[in-house]
Protein backbone atom coordinates (compact mmCIF):
# COMPACT_ATOMS: atom_id res chain seq x y z
CA UNK A 1 0.00 0.00 0.00
CA UNK A 2 2.50 2.95 0.99
CA UNK A 3 4.57 1.97 -2.36
CA UNK A 4 0.58 2.34 -4.17
CA UNK A 5 0.91 5.80 -2.70
CA UNK A 6 3.88 6.73 -3.46
CA UNK A 7 3.49 5.83 -7.21
CA UNK A 8 0.11 8.05 -7.18
CA UNK A 9 2.40 10.87 -5.14
CA UNK A 10 4.33 10.83 -7.58
CA UNK A 11 2.37 10.58 -10.52
CA UNK A 12 0.52 13.53 -9.14
CA UNK A 13 3.25 15.95 -8.75
CA UNK A 14 3.55 18.65 -10.94
CA UNK A 15 6.58 18.80 -13.90
CA UNK A 16 9.68 20.51 -13.60
CA UNK A 17 9.16 23.48 -15.25
CA UNK A 18 12.49 25.38 -16.70
CA UNK A 19 10.25 28.33 -17.60
CA UNK A 20 8.32 31.24 -16.12
CA UNK A 21 5.79 33.82 -17.64
CA UNK A 22 5.41 37.28 -16.18
CA UNK A 23 2.03 38.09 -17.97
CA UNK A 24 1.70 41.57 -20.31
CA UNK A 25 -1.47 43.74 -20.15
CA UNK A 26 -1.78 47.71 -21.06
CA UNK A 27 1.20 49.06 -22.44
CA UNK A 28 3.10 49.36 -25.98
CA UNK A 29 3.84 46.05 -25.89
CA UNK A 30 0.15 44.72 -25.78
CA UNK A 31 -0.15 41.59 -27.94
CA UNK A 32 3.49 40.65 -27.95
CA UNK A 33 5.30 37.82 -26.77
CA UNK A 34 8.84 38.12 -25.42
CA UNK A 35 10.93 35.00 -24.90
CA UNK A 36 13.95 34.86 -22.83
CA UNK A 37 16.93 32.28 -22.91
CA UNK A 38 18.90 32.54 -19.81
CA UNK A 39 21.59 30.35 -19.24
CA UNK A 40 25.09 31.61 -18.99
CA UNK A 41 28.05 30.10 -16.82
CA UNK A 42 29.55 33.61 -15.46
CA UNK A 43 27.78 36.63 -16.10
CA UNK A 44 24.18 35.78 -13.91
CA UNK A 45 21.53 35.49 -17.35
CA UNK A 46 19.08 33.64 -14.66
CA UNK A 47 19.29 37.53 -12.58
CA UNK A 48 19.57 39.80 -15.86
CA UNK A 49 17.08 38.35 -17.82
CA UNK A 50 13.92 37.95 -15.06
CA UNK A 51 14.88 41.82 -14.30
CA UNK A 52 14.18 42.68 -17.81
CA UNK A 53 11.15 40.39 -18.25
CA UNK A 54 9.58 42.03 -15.74
CA UNK A 55 10.30 45.39 -16.42
CA UNK A 56 8.73 44.75 -19.85
CA UNK A 57 5.90 43.12 -18.55
CA UNK A 58 4.51 45.18 -15.92
CA UNK A 59 5.48 48.13 -17.29
CA UNK A 60 5.03 48.24 -20.68
CA UNK A 61 2.44 44.89 -21.48
CA UNK A 62 4.25 42.71 -22.63
CA UNK A 63 4.26 38.83 -22.19
CA UNK A 64 7.57 37.35 -21.41
CA UNK A 65 8.65 34.09 -20.97
CA UNK A 66 12.03 32.70 -19.17
CA UNK A 67 13.91 29.71 -20.12
CA UNK A 68 16.64 28.89 -17.78
CA UNK A 69 18.82 25.89 -17.92
CA UNK A 70 18.20 23.76 -15.17
CA UNK A 71 19.75 20.62 -13.26
CA UNK A 72 18.01 17.08 -13.03
CA UNK A 73 16.21 18.74 -9.97
CA UNK A 74 14.64 21.45 -11.43
CA UNK A 75 16.67 24.07 -10.01
CA UNK A 76 18.64 27.01 -12.44
CA UNK A 77 22.02 26.01 -13.03
CA UNK A 78 23.86 28.68 -14.30
CA UNK A 79 25.12 27.08 -18.69
CA UNK A 80 22.94 24.45 -18.35
CA UNK A 81 22.38 22.85 -21.46
CA UNK A 82 19.36 21.45 -20.28
CA UNK A 83 16.84 23.73 -21.71
CA UNK A 84 13.25 23.01 -22.24
CA UNK A 85 9.93 25.25 -23.38
CA UNK A 86 11.99 26.40 -26.70
CA UNK A 87 8.26 25.66 -28.49
CA UNK A 88 7.40 29.11 -26.91
CA UNK A 89 9.27 30.68 -29.90
CA UNK A 90 6.58 29.39 -32.67
CA UNK A 91 4.60 32.64 -31.60
CA UNK A 92 6.97 34.63 -30.09
CA UNK A 93 7.61 38.32 -31.33
CA UNK A 94 11.11 38.56 -30.02
CA UNK A 95 13.90 36.64 -28.62
CA UNK A 96 16.24 37.72 -26.24
CA UNK A 97 19.26 35.59 -25.48
CA UNK A 98 22.15 35.97 -23.04
CA UNK A 99 23.61 32.31 -22.98
CA UNK A 100 27.01 30.41 -23.54
CA UNK A 101 28.51 27.60 -24.94
CA UNK A 102 25.18 25.62 -24.83
CA UNK A 103 24.81 22.20 -27.14
CA UNK A 104 20.70 22.56 -25.88
CA UNK A 105 18.94 19.11 -27.43
CA UNK A 106 18.44 18.75 -31.03
CA UNK A 107 14.41 19.31 -30.20
CA UNK A 108 14.48 22.12 -28.72
CA UNK A 109 17.32 24.07 -31.19
CA UNK A 110 14.61 22.96 -33.96
CA UNK A 111 12.14 25.71 -32.99
CA UNK A 112 15.17 28.34 -32.78
CA UNK A 113 15.83 27.22 -35.84
CA UNK A 114 12.57 28.04 -37.53
CA UNK A 115 12.16 31.13 -35.39
CA UNK A 116 15.09 32.35 -36.95
CA UNK A 117 14.10 31.51 -40.22
CA UNK A 118 11.85 33.36 -40.40
CA UNK A 119 13.17 36.52 -39.36
CA UNK A 120 12.33 36.43 -36.08
CA UNK A 121 13.75 39.62 -33.90
CA UNK A 122 16.60 39.09 -31.62
CA UNK A 123 18.50 40.78 -28.79
CA UNK A 124 21.85 39.10 -27.73
CA UNK A 125 23.27 40.22 -24.46
CA UNK A 126 27.05 39.71 -23.50
CA UNK A 127 28.01 35.94 -24.42
CA UNK A 128 25.43 35.35 -26.66
CA UNK A 129 27.96 36.08 -29.50
CA UNK A 130 29.37 32.49 -28.47
CA UNK A 131 25.90 30.91 -27.42
CA UNK A 132 26.50 27.67 -28.79
CA UNK A 133 29.63 25.35 -28.61
CA UNK A 134 28.88 21.96 -30.56
CA UNK A 135 30.40 19.61 -31.77
CA UNK A 136 30.82 19.99 -35.45
CA UNK A 137 29.38 16.64 -35.68
CA UNK A 138 25.84 17.31 -34.45
CA UNK A 139 23.04 17.82 -36.32
CA UNK A 140 22.96 21.57 -34.77
CA UNK A 141 26.66 22.12 -35.55
CA UNK A 142 25.67 25.18 -37.54
CA UNK A 143 24.92 26.83 -34.32
CA UNK A 144 28.66 26.51 -32.81
CA UNK A 145 30.31 29.77 -32.19
CA UNK A 146 33.23 28.05 -34.65
CA UNK A 147 30.88 26.50 -36.91
CA UNK A 148 32.18 25.52 -40.39
CA UNK A 149 28.83 25.16 -41.86
CA UNK A 150 28.72 26.10 -45.11
CA UNK A 151 26.50 29.52 -44.83
CA UNK A 152 26.59 28.98 -40.97
CA UNK A 153 30.15 30.12 -40.63
CA UNK A 154 31.07 30.77 -37.37
CA UNK A 155 26.95 29.89 -36.34
CA UNK A 156 24.54 32.03 -34.56
CA UNK A 157 27.10 34.50 -33.00
CA UNK A 158 28.44 35.39 -36.30
CA UNK A 159 25.50 34.73 -38.88
CA UNK A 160 22.84 36.96 -36.23
CA UNK A 161 24.59 39.06 -34.33
CA UNK A 162 27.31 39.51 -36.58
CA UNK A 163 30.40 38.54 -34.36
CA UNK A 164 31.60 35.36 -32.95
CA UNK A 165 33.68 35.02 -29.78
CA UNK A 166 36.39 37.23 -30.63
CA UNK A 167 38.42 37.75 -27.30
CA UNK A 168 38.26 40.13 -23.92
CA UNK A 169 39.24 43.85 -24.49
CA UNK A 170 40.98 44.45 -20.76
CA UNK A 171 41.43 42.92 -18.11
CA UNK A 172 38.15 41.16 -17.00
CA UNK A 173 36.78 41.67 -13.45
CA UNK A 174 39.94 43.90 -12.96
CA UNK A 175 38.98 46.41 -14.67
CA UNK A 176 35.19 48.12 -15.82
CA UNK A 177 34.08 49.66 -18.61
CA UNK A 178 32.88 52.97 -19.73
CA UNK A 179 29.68 52.93 -22.70
CA UNK A 180 30.08 55.97 -24.54
CA UNK A 181 27.80 56.84 -27.20
CA UNK A 182 28.70 57.43 -30.52
CA UNK A 183 27.91 61.08 -31.55
CA UNK A 184 26.51 60.52 -34.89
CA UNK A 185 24.04 58.40 -33.54
CA UNK A 186 22.42 60.63 -30.92
CA UNK A 187 19.16 61.12 -33.24
CA UNK A 188 18.78 57.11 -33.36
CA UNK A 189 15.35 56.19 -31.50
CA UNK A 190 17.33 53.48 -29.10
CA UNK A 191 19.30 56.42 -27.88
CA UNK A 192 16.49 58.72 -26.63
CA UNK A 193 16.91 59.27 -22.88
CA UNK A 194 20.23 57.18 -22.76
CA UNK A 195 23.05 59.57 -20.91
CA UNK A 196 26.55 59.70 -22.87
CA UNK A 197 27.94 57.54 -20.57
CA UNK A 198 27.01 54.72 -18.83
CA UNK A 199 29.16 52.39 -16.40
CA UNK A 200 29.27 48.59 -16.93
CA UNK A 201 31.01 45.93 -14.00
CA UNK A 202 31.86 43.87 -16.72
CA UNK A 203 34.87 44.09 -18.93
CA UNK A 204 35.08 45.02 -22.58
CA UNK A 205 35.22 42.55 -25.59
CA UNK A 206 36.69 43.18 -28.89
CA UNK A 207 33.90 44.10 -30.98
CA UNK A 208 34.40 44.01 -34.80
CA UNK A 209 32.13 46.04 -36.77
CA UNK A 210 31.19 45.24 -40.29
CA UNK A 211 30.07 47.62 -42.83
CA UNK A 212 25.88 46.08 -42.36
CA UNK A 213 26.81 47.21 -38.06
CA UNK A 214 24.66 50.60 -37.35
CA UNK A 215 27.51 50.98 -34.27
CA UNK A 216 25.33 52.95 -31.11
CA UNK A 217 27.80 52.94 -28.99
CA UNK A 218 31.54 52.20 -27.81
CA UNK A 219 33.48 50.67 -24.64
CA UNK A 220 36.18 52.02 -22.98
CA UNK A 221 38.15 49.85 -20.39
CA UNK A 222 38.97 51.49 -17.32
CA UNK A 223 41.95 51.16 -15.26
CA UNK A 224 39.63 49.62 -12.20
CA UNK A 225 36.61 48.76 -11.33
CA UNK A 226 35.72 52.20 -9.90
CA UNK A 227 32.66 53.83 -12.08
CA UNK A 228 34.94 57.07 -11.61
CA UNK A 229 38.44 55.34 -12.82
CA UNK A 230 40.37 57.39 -15.48
CA UNK A 231 40.15 55.10 -19.24
CA UNK A 232 43.07 52.56 -19.77
CA UNK A 233 45.35 54.87 -22.15
CA UNK A 234 46.70 51.48 -23.74
CA UNK A 235 43.21 50.18 -24.59
CA UNK A 236 40.89 52.49 -26.93
CA UNK A 237 37.11 52.19 -27.16
CA UNK A 238 35.95 49.47 -28.90
CA UNK A 239 32.39 48.73 -30.89
CA UNK A 240 30.25 47.78 -28.01
CA UNK A 241 26.40 47.90 -28.95
CA UNK A 242 24.83 47.84 -33.01
CA UNK A 243 21.88 47.21 -35.03
CA UNK A 244 21.92 45.13 -38.08
CA UNK A 245 19.65 42.95 -40.23
CA UNK A 246 20.37 39.17 -40.40
CA UNK A 247 19.40 36.03 -42.29
CA UNK A 248 19.72 32.69 -41.22
CA UNK A 249 20.76 30.25 -44.03
CA UNK A 250 18.94 32.57 -46.46
CA UNK A 251 15.77 32.76 -44.58
CA UNK A 252 13.60 35.77 -44.02
CA UNK A 253 15.76 38.97 -42.96
CA UNK A 254 15.18 39.79 -39.46
CA UNK A 255 16.55 42.67 -36.86
CA UNK A 256 19.35 41.85 -34.60
CA UNK A 257 20.77 44.28 -31.61
CA UNK A 258 23.12 43.28 -29.75
CA UNK A 259 25.15 44.51 -26.85
CA UNK A 260 28.40 43.28 -25.41
CA UNK A 261 27.79 43.76 -21.62
CA UNK A 262 24.87 42.73 -20.11
CA UNK A 263 25.86 41.26 -16.84
CA UNK A 264 23.95 41.25 -13.33
CA UNK A 265 25.53 44.28 -11.90
CA UNK A 266 25.72 46.13 -15.42
CA UNK A 267 21.93 46.79 -15.57
CA UNK A 268 22.04 48.67 -12.27
CA UNK A 269 23.28 51.59 -14.12
CA UNK A 270 19.89 53.34 -15.80
CA UNK A 271 21.73 54.53 -18.22
CA UNK A 272 22.71 51.45 -19.66
CA UNK A 273 19.42 49.74 -18.52
CA UNK A 274 17.67 52.17 -20.79
CA UNK A 275 20.00 51.78 -23.68
CA UNK A 276 18.84 47.39 -23.45
CA UNK A 277 15.07 48.67 -22.91
CA UNK A 278 15.05 50.98 -26.01
CA UNK A 279 17.04 48.70 -27.80
CA UNK A 280 14.33 45.80 -27.23
CA UNK A 281 11.48 48.26 -28.06
CA UNK A 282 13.39 48.78 -31.53
CA UNK A 283 13.60 45.18 -32.25
CA UNK A 284 10.11 44.60 -31.32
CA UNK A 285 9.30 46.90 -34.41
CA UNK A 286 7.97 49.59 -30.97
CA UNK A 287 10.59 52.39 -32.26
CA UNK A 288 8.42 54.68 -32.68
CA UNK A 289 6.64 54.15 -28.78
CA UNK A 290 10.38 54.90 -27.40
CA UNK A 291 10.45 58.37 -25.30
CA UNK A 292 13.26 59.89 -23.33
CA UNK A 293 11.30 58.73 -20.20
CA UNK A 294 10.76 55.17 -20.79
CA UNK A 295 9.74 53.43 -17.24
CA UNK A 296 12.80 51.34 -16.47
CA UNK A 297 12.27 50.72 -12.82
CA UNK A 298 13.04 47.46 -11.56
CA UNK A 299 10.24 45.52 -10.58
CA UNK A 300 10.29 44.10 -7.25
CA UNK A 301 13.26 43.57 -4.96
CA UNK A 302 16.67 42.85 -7.84
CA UNK A 303 19.65 42.68 -5.66
CA UNK A 304 22.05 40.95 -8.37
CA UNK A 305 25.31 38.83 -7.48
CA UNK A 306 28.50 39.53 -8.27
CA UNK A 307 29.00 38.13 -11.65
CA UNK A 308 32.13 35.13 -11.70
CA UNK A 309 31.87 31.48 -12.06
CA UNK A 310 30.33 29.06 -9.66
CA UNK A 311 29.23 32.21 -8.02
CA UNK A 312 25.19 31.83 -9.10
CA UNK A 313 22.93 31.35 -6.02
CA UNK A 314 21.89 27.89 -5.75
CA UNK A 315 18.77 25.72 -4.49
CA UNK A 316 16.70 28.45 -6.94
CA UNK A 317 13.81 27.02 -9.00
CA UNK A 318 12.14 28.87 -12.10
CA UNK A 319 8.76 29.16 -9.76
CA UNK A 320 10.68 31.23 -7.19
CA UNK A 321 11.15 34.06 -9.64
CA UNK A 322 7.47 33.93 -10.38
CA UNK A 323 5.24 37.13 -9.90
CA UNK A 324 6.23 40.39 -9.51
CA UNK A 325 7.12 40.56 -5.94
CA UNK A 326 9.64 37.81 -5.45
CA UNK A 327 13.17 38.83 -4.96
CA UNK A 328 16.41 38.07 -7.43
CA UNK A 329 17.85 35.92 -6.32
CA UNK A 330 16.23 34.33 -3.09
CA UNK A 331 19.49 34.98 -0.43
CA UNK A 332 19.78 32.07 1.98
CA UNK A 333 18.88 29.05 -0.24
Amino acid sequence: MKALLALLTLAAAPLLSAQITYPGGKGPGEGKHVVFLASDHEYRAEETCPALARILAKSHGFKCTVIFGVDKDGHIQAGSSNISGMEALKDADLLVISARFLNPPAGEMAHLSDYLARGGPVVGLRTSSHAFKIPGNAPTAKFSFDSKVAGFEKGFGHQVLGNTWVGHHGDNHRQGTRIELVPGQKANPILKGVPDTAFCHAGGYVGQAAPDFTVLATSQPLVSMDPKAEADPKKASMPCTWTREYSWGGGKKGRAFHSTQGASEDILDPGYRRLIVNGIFWAAGLEDKITPDLAINFIGPYQPSTFKFEGEVKGVKPSDLAGFESPIMPKGK
